[in-house]
Protein backbone atom coordinates (compact mmCIF):
# COMPACT_ATOMS: atom_id res chain seq x y z
CA UNK A 1 0.00 0.00 0.00
CA UNK A 2 3.26 2.59 0.65
CA UNK A 3 4.01 2.47 -2.84
CA UNK A 4 0.36 3.23 -4.12
CA UNK A 5 0.96 6.39 -2.44
CA UNK A 6 4.77 7.03 -4.03
CA UNK A 7 2.29 6.54 -7.42
CA UNK A 8 0.14 8.97 -6.21
CA UNK A 9 3.11 11.27 -5.25
CA UNK A 10 4.55 10.64 -9.01
CA UNK A 11 1.16 11.43 -10.61
CA UNK A 12 0.65 14.55 -8.64
CA UNK A 13 4.23 16.13 -9.58
CA UNK A 14 3.24 15.47 -13.47
CA UNK A 15 0.41 17.23 -12.92
CA UNK A 16 1.94 20.31 -11.14
CA UNK A 17 4.75 20.62 -13.58
CA UNK A 18 1.70 20.85 -16.15
CA UNK A 19 0.08 23.22 -14.18
CA UNK A 20 3.27 24.98 -13.78
CA UNK A 21 3.92 25.37 -17.85
CA UNK A 22 0.88 26.31 -18.53
CA UNK A 23 0.48 29.19 -16.32
CA UNK A 24 -1.98 28.08 -13.36
CA UNK A 25 0.41 28.46 -10.47
CA UNK A 26 -1.79 28.22 -8.07
CA UNK A 27 -3.18 24.95 -8.92
CA UNK A 28 0.85 23.67 -9.46
CA UNK A 29 1.11 24.64 -5.59
CA UNK A 30 -1.84 22.82 -4.65
CA UNK A 31 -0.94 19.66 -6.45
CA UNK A 32 3.01 20.28 -5.36
CA UNK A 33 1.48 20.31 -1.91
CA UNK A 34 -0.10 17.20 -2.42
CA UNK A 35 2.88 15.49 -3.95
CA UNK A 36 4.74 16.03 -1.12
CA UNK A 37 2.27 14.72 1.64
CA UNK A 38 2.02 11.55 -0.65
CA UNK A 39 5.74 11.04 -0.73
CA UNK A 40 6.27 11.48 2.94
CA UNK A 41 3.03 9.41 3.68
CA UNK A 42 5.05 6.33 1.03
CA UNK A 43 8.04 5.85 3.39
CA UNK A 44 6.09 5.42 6.60
CA UNK A 45 5.26 2.47 6.56
CA UNK A 46 2.04 2.45 8.49
CA UNK A 47 -0.57 -0.30 8.23
CA UNK A 48 -2.63 -1.22 5.62
CA UNK A 49 -5.49 -0.35 7.38
CA UNK A 50 -4.25 3.26 8.08
CA UNK A 51 -3.29 4.06 4.56
CA UNK A 52 -6.79 3.44 4.05
CA UNK A 53 -8.00 5.65 7.22
CA UNK A 54 -5.87 8.38 5.32
CA UNK A 55 -7.22 8.03 2.09
CA UNK A 56 -10.09 7.89 3.05
CA UNK A 57 -9.91 11.19 4.79
CA UNK A 58 -8.00 12.24 1.91
CA UNK A 59 -11.12 12.51 -0.43
CA UNK A 60 -13.76 13.10 1.84
CA UNK A 61 -11.72 16.39 2.58
CA UNK A 62 -10.88 16.94 -1.15
CA UNK A 63 -15.09 16.23 -2.20
CA UNK A 64 -16.39 18.78 0.74
CA UNK A 65 -14.23 21.44 -0.61
CA UNK A 66 -14.61 20.41 -4.38
CA UNK A 67 -18.29 20.85 -3.58
CA UNK A 68 -18.27 24.18 -1.65
CA UNK A 69 -15.69 25.54 -4.24
CA UNK A 70 -18.07 24.74 -7.00
CA UNK A 71 -20.88 25.90 -5.23
CA UNK A 72 -20.27 29.03 -4.02
CA UNK A 73 -17.12 30.03 -5.53
CA UNK A 74 -17.44 29.29 -8.93
CA UNK A 75 -18.92 31.46 -11.18
CA UNK A 76 -20.25 29.38 -14.31
CA UNK A 77 -19.11 31.27 -17.56
CA UNK A 78 -15.83 32.87 -16.53
CA UNK A 79 -12.42 32.27 -18.57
Amino acid sequence: MDRMFRVLSFWTGIFAIMFFVGGMLEMALLFLAQTGFFYILGYLRLTERMYMYIFGAYLTIFFVGFTYYTTFVFVPGTP
